[in-house]
């Protein structure tokens, strides 16, 4: 390792164990366009992996909020709703924490039990 191919700029743009059809050339680890592309790459990850993170900070500070009353699940956008919804319900069935109350636990991801949500109808735009 490693075997790279190459965009048509020249640039590495894979990296590859074993040559294939179109990763033949074979590259030392101490190439310093290997490492550079290396480089990036973990880059990317850690942007990633910060970004998933702070994702976590967010679902947390929502949490916060509901449980303390500062925000109802009313208060966001239905697709907002939606969304918080599924996280919760994946992240109880994947061992995370449980749901705050204000979110009604569903066995179908696609269809949301919005009687916890309030009253329907102050969720559509009005007439006027």
């Amino acid at each position: 390792m490693p075997y790279v191919h190459r965009s048509a700029n020249g640039e590495i743009d894979s990296l590859h164990r074993a040559p294939s059809g179109h990763a033949a050339e074979f590259v030392d680890s101490a190439d310093p366009h290997l490492q550079r592309f290396v480089s990036e790459q973990a880059g990317l990850d850690t942007y990633a992996r910060l970004d998933a993170e702070f994702v976590r900070v967010l679902e947390d500070l929502i949490d916060v909020l509901l449980l303390n009353g500062n925000l109802r699940v009313a208060d966001l956008p239905v697709a907002a709703q939606a969304k918080l919804v599924f996280r919760k319900d994946w992240r109880e069935r994947s061992g995370g924490q449980p749901m705050p109350s204000g979110f009604a636990a569903s066995a179908f991801v696609e269809v949301i039990d919005d009687s916890a949500f309030g009253d329907p109808g102050s969720l559509r735009p009005s007439a006027e």
